[in-house]
């Protein structure tokens, strides 16, 4: 990724350099045919309301301060690690042949609804593409986790979407 500079650091906020990028994204064989969480936080502040929402104990951290990782053999896919972290820096991946199925939290209006057409964008908020939503799900304190199909080339690039 053009812009990122030495020690891991992040030059654009919110976009993680490629290196601590490959650690954090699931090998095709863990999220083909079934869906797992990709965590892409890499703050060590004292946050664990990922940990606290995973009803499996999936989330782990070394420290609260510690980045959380998750441990995907353990994941089931259930999101509310997603609608629960307050950095948006948790999504849902499944992959099923050609198709990835990206879930992204939503906190904007309007909502997309399961059929609408979105636009898929990436880390940078770049346009990847044109999606199709295929899932709503919103938390009871009215935060929506929007889950799309996309082509599966793009199953770790899409992290946002954005209605037209």
């Amino acid at each position: 990724m053009e812009g990122i500079r030495g020690g891991g650091g992040v030059s654009e906020p919110g976009v993680l350099p490629d290196d601590l990028l490959a650690d954090l994204l699931p090998p095709d064989e863990v999220a083909e045919g079934r869906t797992v969480a990709v965590v892409e936080c890499h703050e060590e502040i004292p946050c664990d309301s990922c940990l606290w929402a995973c009803p499996v104990g999936a989330v782990e951290k070394e420290a609260v301060t510690s980045p959380p990782r998750v441990d995907w053999s353990r994941c089931t896919g259930c999101g509310n690690c997603v609608l629960a972290c307050p950095g948006l820096a948790i999504f849902l991946v499944r992959l099923e042949g050609g198709t990835a199925y990206v879930s992204v939290p939503y906190e904007m209006l309007p909502i997309p609804e399961r059929g609408d057409r979105v636009i898929a964008l990436g880390r940078t908020g770049a346009e990847l593409g044109e999606a199709e939503v295929v899932a709503v799900r919103r938390s009871e304190d009215g935060t929506a986790m929007v889950t799309v199909a996309v082509p599966r080339r793009l199953a770790h690039e899409v992290r946002a979407v954005r209605v037209p």
